[in-house]
Parts: C-alpha cells; structure tokens; sequence
C-alpha cells in the first residue's frame, strides 16, 4: 500500500512496540492505535514513524486545559488527547452555546490544533458527538438520544470485549441498543457497557476529574483591543469583579475566595488568588485586595481578555450591627477587612487564631484556627483557675543553678539564658502528666510527669516552669516553658 506522508507514533508496550497514535492519512490506510509496528510496516512500507512522548502530551494537554479557562471554570482531561468544558452557566456570556462554540473554535484555530467539537447535556453524549457525529453538533436539551441513534456503538467507550460481542452480534447502530431491555443487555454485554449507556442519556451521572474545582460563579470581560499598562489592567480588575459581585448579591450570597485570570494573546492564562476571612461580595473591597498582586502579572503583547471564579460560595444575608457585641470580632468593626490584608500578603495560614483543644498537655491543648468566624474546635474551653502563660515554648529551655527544697518546693533561684533570677512569689506545684497513648508525639525527654510552678522573681518577671520526673527517682531536672505577660 502507498502510504507516503502517512505518520505514526510508537511506544513499547510489554517489551513489544505498537502504534500508540496514527494521523487521518495513517487511519485511512488501515493502520489504528495498538496496532504491532512490525505489522504496520508490511502493510504500508512508507509509513513514517516517530517516538511517542506521553508526558510531553500530558503536559501540553495540561497547558491547554488551563488556557480553556477562558471559556470555562471547570475543565477536566480526556487523554490522551481530549478535554471536557462544563459550560453551563456561562454560555451566555458570549451570546449562546454556537458562540461559544465558534469562538473556541476560532481560537483553537488560530494556534494550529486540529479538533472535533460537540455539546450535549452528558460528558458521554458529547464526548459521541465528537468522535463519530458530525463536527460542531449541538445536542437540544434532553435531545441527545436522536443524535446518538445513528452513531456505531464504540461511541459508548466500550471495553474492547464488549465492543467485539456487539459487533460479533451484528449491531452496526446505537437505535439497536437503546431499545433494548436493560436486564438482558447488562447480562450480555456486562454492567460497564449498560453504565456507559446511562451516562450517555443522561440515566446516570459520570463524576469528571475537573484540573479546578468547577463553579457557577464567573465573569469575564473580553476587550476590542489588549490591554497591558498598569492602570488599565487594575480598572478592569475592579469592573469584572463588580460584575460577579453584583451576580452574588442578588443571589444573597457570598464567597471565601476568589480567583482572576488574565488571558494573554499568547494563550497563556495568568491567575491571581485571594481569599476572605468571612464569605463576602464587597467588590471595592476584593478588587482593593487583588490590585496590590497585578504587578507579578506580565501582560506580554496584550491581555485580551479578563475572568474571574469564584470559589466557597456560601448563602450570605444583610448584616445588622448588633446592640451587644460581646466578646466575638465583627465586620462592622473593621476587623474582617484587616485580617483580609494582613492574610493576602503575608500568605495563607500565617494568620490565625488560637483554640483549645482537648487535652491536659499544655503543647498539646492548643491549635490553629480561622481568625474570624465560628471556632471549629468543640473543646471546652480554658480553665481560669488554672492560667497558661501567654507565650508558650515549642520545646521547653533547661534552668541551671536551680536551688529548692525538696520535694514540692518551688525554686528560690534559677539561671536561664545566662542570667540569675531570684524567686520573690511562687505558686504550685501542679502535676501534669504526659498521654500515655500519644507516648509517640510527645518529647519524654523532659520526663513523663512534670510538676509546674509560677514564679516571680525580683524584676517582676513572671515565669512557668516545671521539675522533671517524681521526687527519688533520678536527680531532679528543672526546665522553663513559659512567659506570662
């Protein structure tokens, strides 16, 4: 057979090599995927073979699903060489699901790729669609089944198995199969090809691996002409994030996190993140937050167009300050707005705020938590007629020239650091013991039962420290593992 300019790729499969990809011309000519490589070259002398690279195709799928954001929040990888856009609820913002379409399209072929496109209510009508229907078909709401009827079965992503049954059967269209009852079509032909046909018609959900989490929430602005100076890229930051404010306020409702992406000419996406202490839809206030970040963004030749996501979407009412405050932060006092700052520069996690935790443990009976909102902790909470020191030690620091008498005595002096303290008022002991059960977390090189006194020495200093194991057992050991105020 002829086969000049026909192209295949070959991988190693099980120590033997096979075609992993073939080009139209390649497939016309009789060769497939999977196919040996040897019995390819008989068939088609000329073909033209080169080495497969599957993590370069994983990552150039990779770089394109994030370029797709532009068109959708939610996008997830069909690999090889497939992708899937969630576009519901955001169709509209170019006009209809053909806009869009022909806008993607477009696109796609303006940077040289070759592609089938399809829309259906169902990844697996779609994904039909697109294989083995015609190019650009757009399934009507609830009308995929028409659409399917003509098409081969193997537009089901059947197992090899049950694909070769059905064809061994004389089952040349999907119409035969629809029609058929679902008890004996499982018994034949197995339970994934009945799954497959579900998912096709909208029977059963198909769960998708989206790259981000998919979300209703999104604006976008697309622009006549790139933009790229400063001033120009922090106006449209705060008009696109009014637009997907203005969608959250009349739906009552509010988001922890948001996220823009400003698409460059060359395809790139560059995204921005910030996050809220409380769920809000401020957009001066959001907007305010990403303007200090547009700096690290490289416009290139030009942002052509602007979208924004936004993610932890909760149901948010009118705020009425109220008459007693008590003792939790509040919007209205400003707080909200400075945590908001100090957490989108500094970073995430490195503002936060302390909770107890169950636990008799003074390194154990405390953890992080958001600084505002509802504490997530169930613990009960401190014990006033036991205080903790403000400033707690992540590893307790060694006392020298301890003198005390013994056995439940505080100390009369002690040096820390290189300096003397003498003790003027002291109060203890009390005993704390480690958690035997978490033998494996805690530090037993300072001793598993300790015996902590407060002091004050000479300056006002006041200390918590402890002795180290039960009086007889070993010399005793004196460690400081607090500051109070």
């Amino acid at each position: 057979m002829r086969g000049e300019g026909a192209l295949a790729l070959i991988e190693t499969v099980r120590q033997v090599r096979r075609l992993a990809a073939v080009d139209e011309k390649a497939a016309a000519l009789g060769l497939s995927a999977g196919q040996k490589a040897t019995d390819a070259m008989a068939l088609v002398p000329e073909l033209v073979t080169a080495e497969a690279e599957p993590e370069a195709d994983a990552q150039a799928l990779a770089a394109l699903i994030d370029w797709c954001v532009r068109f959708s929040p939610a996008v997830a990888a069909d690999g090889p060489d497939g992708l899937f856009l969630d576009i519901s609820g955001v169709a509209h913002l170019w006009g209809g699901e053909a806009e869009l379409m022909d806008d993607f399209r477009a696109r796609l072929a303006a940077n040289g790729l070759t592609f089938r496109l399809a829309i259906a209510d169902t990844p697996g009508a779609a994904w039909a669609l697109a294989h083995f229907g015609r190019d650009g078909s757009i399934a009507p709401p609830g009308g995929q089944a028409e659409l399917l009827k003509p098409l081969p079965p193997s537009a089901l992503r059947l197992e090899p198995q049950a694909a070769a049954q059905i064809a061994r059967l004389g089952l040349r269209r999907l119409e035969q199969i629809i029609g058929m009852p679902r008890a004996p079509f499982g018994r034949r032909f197995g339970g994934q090809a009945l799954e497959r046909l579900d998912q096709a018609l909208g029977r059963a959900a198909e769960a998708l691996s989206f790259r981000r989490p998919p979300t209703p929430w999104m604006a976008r602005l697309a622009f006549l002409e790139p933009i790229s100076t400063p001033d120009d890229m922090a106006r449209v930051t705060t008009d696109v994030t009014a637009k997907l404010c203005a969608r959250l306020e009349a739906q009552d409702h509010g988001a922890r996190r948001f996220e823009i992406a400003f698409h460059r000419g060359d395809g790139r996406a560059l995204p921005l993140t910030i996050g809220l202490s409380l769920a809000g839809r401020d957009a001066k206030r959001i907007s305010r937050l990403f303007h200090p970040k547009l700096a690290t963004v490289d416009p290139g030749f030009g942002i052509e167009c602007v979208t924004i996501c936004a993610y932890d979407v909760e149901p948010v009412s009118g705020r009425q300050v109220r008459i007693e405050a008590g003792l939790a932060p509040s919007v209205e006092d400003g707080l909200s707005p400075l945590v908001d700052r100090l957490a989108n520069r500094l970073g995430p996690g490195r503002v936060w705020r302390a909770a107890p935790v169950e636990s008799h443990v003074p390194e154990l009976a405390v953890g992080r938590t958001a600084p505002l909102g509802a504490p997530v902790s169930e613990a009960q909470p401190w014990d006033r007629e036991t205080p903790r020191p403000v400033r707690l030690f992540r590893q307790p620091e060694p006392l020298e020239q301890v003198f005390a008498l013994l056995p439940d005595d505080p100390p009369r002096q002690f040096q820390w650091r290189g300096r003397l303290h003498q003790v003027r008022r002291a109060e203890g002991p009390e005993r704390i013991g480690e958690e035997w059960w978490k033998r494996d977390i805690n530090d037993v090189s300072v001793g598993a039962i300790r015996d902590y006194y407060r002091v004050e020495d000479q300056a006002g200093t006041r200390f918590w420290l402890f002795r180290a194991g039960l009086y007889g057992d070993e010399p005793p050991r004196w460690w400081l593992h607090g500051l109070f105020a």
